[in-house]
């Protein structure tokens, strides 16, 4: 069994207007793992990670970090985690290196000047280490919020939408930070939009919406256990309708009648492929090419998203 360094039991944020922004979720993060959270807008992956991380109070339920209670014990849990959030929180007056020194110094850290310049050097920072913030590009800017939440070296880092609306440039050099400092032992959750770089980059997923933690799974698990395939047939001659008879397999029509598509679940035992392809050739329908292709977890994530609205 790993590690758990997070645990959220019953966790519950209700507002004045009466909104429901979480709904009884319950969650362990495993220690030193990359977990992905997704969800579209407003579904509760911000009001989730500002609540663990103490930005926001929870109406009901006990968040549990590195064993320190984050809300009775609230000073060793947050020194243990670093949180990028989605807007820009500094002082536009400040230099770069103050800015960051200043954040170490906050969370009671003795100075040590080569860890921040390599992490400034990691993050293209140190040439404009001496440089205001006002003075930054939007996503140097960003770069600065990394490097803030890194300073006092956290066990738990949350990237909340970190790459969006950030340069390429930005984008890889976030990705192989993250991959360098998950080398380090370090845990990261993060939310995104970005439903490839969660595919490539996490082992778990959880899928979030309207304030309800849909479920969560090892992503190859995920991916096995709901991806569906698809089987493509390339007719010689294309279709202006699927035939008559053929509905027990669902197909559809693509690419301007050329393509006959069959959705299958290859988990099952039985596909229904041999049979399709029978029936196929009994009715002279013929076709000069196939593939099939797996879902993504994009897919996955709109089928979960859409099954429950």
């Amino acid at each position: 069994m790993p590690d758990t360094i997070l645990a959220v039991r019953g966790v519950c944020k209700t507002y004045g207007s009466g909104h429901h922004a979480l709904d009884d979720v319950t969650l362990d993060i495993h220690k030193g793992e990359i977990f992905a959270l997704l969800g579209p807008n407003g579904a509760g992956k911000s009001t989730l990670i500002n609540t663990i991380c103490g930005v926001v109070t929870p109406t009901a339920g006990t968040i549990t970090v590195g064993g320190h209670d984050a809300i009775r014990d609230y000073k060793p849990a947050r020194m243990m985690i670093g949180l990028v959030p989605q807007e820009l929180s500094v002082d536009m007056f400040e230099t770069v290196l103050a800015t960051v020194k200043f954040s170490r110094r906050l969370f009671g850290r003795s100075a040590d000047d080569a860890y921040i310049e390599q992490l400034l050097r990691d993050l293209s920072l140190w040439d404009k280490r001496n440089a205001k913030i006002m003075e930054l590009s939007g996503g140097m800017k960003r770069r600065v919020l990394i490097a803030k939440a890194l300073s006092h070296e956290p066990d738990i880092l949350f990237l909340d939408e970190p790459t969006a609306g950030v340069d390429v440039s930005l984008r890889r050099d976030m990705w192989k930070l993250i991959g360098s400092l998950r080398e380090r032992g370090v845990t990261i959750i993060l939310t995104t939009h970005y439903i490839e770089e969660a595919e490539e980059m996490a082992d778990r997923v959880g899928v979030i919406n309207k304030g309800q933690l849909l479920l969560v799974d090892e992503k190859s698990a995920l991916m096995k256990k709901l991806g569906k395939r698809e089987l493509d047939l390339a007719l010689v001659e294309p279709l202006s309708a699927v035939p008559d008879g053929l509905d027990r397999w669902h197909l559809s029509l693509e690419n301007d009648g050329k393509t006959l598509r069959y959705v299958f679940d290859a988990t099952e035992e039985h596909t229904g492929i041999p049979s399709l392809l029978r029936e196929l050739s009994a009715r002279d329908i013929a076709f000069k090419d196939l593939e099939t292709s797996k879902s993504s977890l994009e897919d996955i994530f709109v089928d979960l998203v859409g099954e429950r609205a």
